[in-house]
C-alpha cells in the first residue's frame, strides 16, 4: 500500500464519522494519532536488491507519512 493509500483510510473514516462534511481537512497530528491508535499497523515492502519483502513498523510509516505529504504540500 502506497502512502497515498494509508491517508485515504483515515480520510474514509473522517467521512463516515462526518458525511455531511463535503471538505475534509486535517494535519500530519491527526494522521499519526488515526496511526497510533489502530490495534497493530506495518507494511511489507519489496527489495528488488534482495528479491524479498521487508517489514517496517508504524514509525516507518509515518516517517514516510510526512514526506509524501510534504511533497504534496510543495506542488
Amino acid at each position: 500500500m502506497e502512502m497515498s493509500g494509508i491517508c485515504g483510510l483515515y480520510e474514509r473514516k473522517i467521512r463516515d464519522i462526518n458525511p455531511m462534511i463535503p471538505n475534509i481537512t486535517y494535519d500530519i497530528t491527526d494522521l499519526y494519532n488515526f496511526i497510533d491508535g489502530l490495534a497493530d499497523i506495518s507494511v511489507l515492502v519489496y527489495d528488488h536488491e534482495i528479491h524479498a519483502f521487508l517489514p517496517y513498523d508504524w514509525q516507518w510509516i509515518k516517517q514516510k507519512l510526512f514526506q509524501h505529504l510534504k511533497k504534496l504540500a510543495q506542488r
